[in-house]
């Protein structure tokens, strides 16, 4: 069976079943995401209680409306591997549109000031996205999660040398552009997530996501690429590894 990494996900403190069904299904590492203050503080208590965890802080863009207070603060945390989820959500719009703007702008400069990567969440605001990341500067190591445009949103990220990271959202029927823009994608610059407990991928859709069911991400993103599942679980372990900064001894392998 492949090894997978599933690169973005959520957890909570009582991640132990969860964890301990995602090794069985050869999940060799997570990231798991702080959305704000709070869960970036859970995020990084569980991936202190797990050698093969590891946290991002950040603020969504549906929290932008509360401020960036104390998330700079938790970036220096030993488990802690990448800002974010940043970025903008004109979908939902939870927050408004210019608080989001100016909160995704600052954790923009905070990837740069630390050099740590940028996890971006786009949800139909692409050209503003865009446009923030044009006027700040792609943080060198960036990447956009459960990516959900087509082949002329998928460009657009690697144009700004951004790895593109798919969900389950991959295996949804309705999904044709999602699989047009993979298959656009160099294998050294795309990622696997579950972004659990949402997006479960059929056919388990509907239900309630986990880490263990990101190799049924990783095997459409294969057939949508045109390779062989093993070689997309190998080359996406090994760039989540490198985008996140772990050694190839990290975690429990």
């Amino acid at each position: 069976m492949a090894d997978w990494f599933d690169s973005h996900c959520h957890l909570d403190t009582e991640a132990d079943e969860v964890l301990a069904r995602a090794r069985g299904a050869s999940v060799v590492g997570l990231v798991t995401v702080g959305t704000d203050l709070e869960h970036s503080r859970v995020a990084i208590a569980v991936a202190n209680a797990h050698p093969d965890v590891w946290a991002t802080v950040g603020v969504h863009p549906h929290e932008a409306r509360h401020g960036l207070d104390g998330i700079a603060e938790l970036l220096d945390e030993g488990r802690v591997v990448a800002v974010g989820e940043a970025g903008l959500d004109f979908h939902y719009d939870h927050s408004p549109r210019d608080a989001q703007a100016v909160v995704f702008a600052a954790q923009v400069e905070l990837a740069h000031r630390t050099d740590l990567p940028l996890v971006i969440h786009s949800r139909e605001a692409w050209e503003e996205t865009f446009a923030i990341l044009d006027t700040e500067g792609t943080p060198r190591r960036t990447v956009f999660h459960c990516f959900t445009g087509g082949p002329d949103e998928v460009e657009g990220c690697l144009d700004r040398g951004a790895l593109v990271s798919f969900s389950g959202i991959i295996t949804f029927p309705t999904a044709d552009e999602v699989r047009a823009a993979a298959a656009r994608c160099p294998l050294d610059r795309v990622l696997v997530e579950t972004d659990s407990p949402y997006l479960a991928p059929v056919p388990y859709r509907g239900r309630t996501n986990e880490p263990a069911k990101v190799g049924l991400v990783g095997e459409a993103l294969a057939i949508a690429m045109g390779r062989p599942a093993v070689e997309v679980a190998e080359a996406t372990t090994a760039t989540a590894r490198r985008f996140y900064g772990l050694g190839p001894g990290s975690g429990s392998d």
